[in-house]
């Protein structure tokens, strides 16, 4: 039997964040397959036997989760399209490094970094790109910004002795998905989402069972992806449009039919966000504002990428695709919106 056909020895691994719902698919595939999973996360889960709770903001919580493991998959991190960059550094960088540190230092062998494609967009299409090198300079937003700096900072620490690689899984979406999906059907339940461009954007998602699968192939394959970053999606690119308009009919809500000029959204969201935070999001109703510069950019440029070298370093493929997985998410919903009955 090859190497790569004996079946890997259970692990002790800790997964951060995973409060969230890509965090939780990669604890539960985790257990799935007979690793020892402890979750670091600041709110408890009814979901976990093995938690440490506490913020990467701690180190000495930090290194009280980190103790005894063999591995560590970090997906923790402060996701907001706007926000002060002071919040992200402390979060996504400082919080990172302090993370590497006490992993490295607890004899943790393997680390997966979970980043973004957004570290290595710059507002420019990206049609069959690959992975691209982070760029904190150059990215988009203070999110990716401080993802960049920390995919770069984790990158660097890889060796013999303890191995890093980044997965970068891209637009991650699926049943139980609060960020995303269903702020979208409820911004078209309200004719808040505009499309821009008419929807024309070519772009990749990525169904949240093979984004997760893909995270946990990262570790099983370290001797091949460290030192690397990855793109992970479904490999079906469509019109952003078209998603939408699936995401909305799983739940239920009229697809968006007003477009508005893209160069008109990214203008628009630089003074929205900038007034958004001189308010200050407290006072306001919604946690996110309805449109910033990124997230225009983001729906009126065509982002999809080459899946080949993601495949062949992790030897993966994904097990659900886009039409599946807007079956599933209309299953989820029951043919109604978020928050809707008979």
């Amino acid at each position: 039997m090859s190497a790569e056909l004996i079946p890997e020895a259970p692990r002790h691994v800790l997964v951060t964040g995973a409060s969230g719902l890509l965090g939780g698919a990669v604890a539960t595939l985790l257990r799935a397959k007979g690793h020892q999973v402890r979750t670091f996360q600041r709110r408890a889960s009814t979901a976990a036997t093995d938690e440490v709770l506490g913020s990467l903001t701690d180190p000495a919580a930090v290194r009280r989760a980190v103790r005894g493991m063999d591995a560590v998959i970090h997906l923790a991190a402060k996701v907001s399209f706007t926000g002060s960059w002071h919040d992200f550094v402390a979060t996504n960088i400082t919080g990172t490094n302090t993370l590497l540190e006490a992993a490295r230092d607890a004899g943790a062998r393997d680390f997966v970094f979970v980043s973004s494609p957004s570290v290595a967009h710059f507002g420019e299409p990206l049609a069959g790109a690959g992975a691209g090198v982070a760029d904190p300079d150059r990215a988009r937003g203070n999110y990716a910004r401080s993802k960049a700096a920390a995919e770069l900072n984790a990158l660097a620490q890889d060796a013999p002795g303890f191995r890093v690689t980044a997965i970068r899984p891209h637009v991650v979406w699926g049943p139980g998905d609060t960020q995303l999906v269903e702020r979208m059907i409820e911004r078209a339940r309200d004719g808040r989402l505009p499309l821009l461009d008419q929807g024309a954007a070519l772009i990749d998602t990525t169904y949240i069972d093979n984004a997760a699968g893909a995270i946990v192939r990262g570790l099983e394959r370290m001797e091949h992806a460290h030192g690397r970053a990855l793109v992970v999606t479904n490999g079906e690119p469509r019109p952003v449009g078209e998603l939408i308009a699936g995401i909305c009919r799983a739940g239920g809500v009229p697809a968006p039919r007003l477009s508005v000029p893209g160069w008109l959204a990214r203008g628009a969201g630089s003074v929205i966000e900038r007034l958004w935070l001189a308010a200050g999001s407290r006072n306001l109703v919604h946690d996110e504002p309805p449109m910033t510069k990124f997230l225009a950019e983001q729906l009126s440029t065509a982002h999809w990428f080459d899946q080949r070298e993601t495949r062949e370093v992790l030897d993966w493929e994904p097990s659900v695709g886009l039409d599946e997985g807007l079956k599933r998410l209309a299953a989820h919903y029951g043919g109604l919106g978020p928050g809707n009955s008979s």
